[in-house]
């Protein structure tokens, strides 16, 4: 009887832990409305999510610019919301952000919880397969993705979660 009774308790508690525990995003969802965007209270509000792609977003991103070799050392070395484990985005994730029916930018969706973006190039982690000299770019003015040389000036806007890829 108390082995009917265990087997019982734990059936259940399998059946509510896969009704409570979320799903992760998936890529062929899309949400640019109202709720797509989460500010993260345990961040200190200082970072949000994207239940969309079910990453998480400096709610701030800085407004200095570096090279990308400086962009990645800065994401590398970040603290948000007292956490660590910061990373420059892929191309992919980036360009994730942009809503194209917003113009002229930051071509963020509607509702977006995101202060100080710019209308600008920010990078992204994604080398250029055939020129290792360039990396991959999102202009935030008109949502264009585009590559420049790495030597060059660009935005920074970290990200956690997600897969990631390695720098070259």
């Amino acid at each position: 009887m108390k082995s009917i009774c265990l087997a019982i308790l734990a059936s259940a508690a399998l059946l509510f832990a896969q009704t409570v525990i979320a799903k992760p995003p998936s890529w062929d969802t899309v949400n640019n409305g109202k709720g797509r965007f989460k500010l993260l209270n345990q961040f200190d509000s200082a970072a949000v999510l994207d239940q969309e792609t079910g990453l998480v977003w400096e709610q701030s991103p800085s407004t200095s610019t570096f090279t990308w070799s400086n962009a990645q050392k800065n994401c590398n070395q970040l603290t948000v919301g007292n956490r660590k484990g910061w990373r420059l985005p892929t191309v992919q994730e980036l360009a994730s952000l942009v809503d194209p029916s917003v113009s002229p930018g930051p071509t963020l969706p509607a509702g977006h919880p995101f202060s100080n973006v710019q209308s600008d190039v920010y990078w992204s982690a994604t080398t250029l397969a055939v020129n290792t000299s360039f990396a991959w770019v999102v202009f935030f003015n008109d949502g264009f993705v585009s590559n420049v040389f790495k030597s060059g000036d660009g935005l920074v806007w970290c990200v956690r979660g997600g897969q990631g890829v390695d720098p070259q």
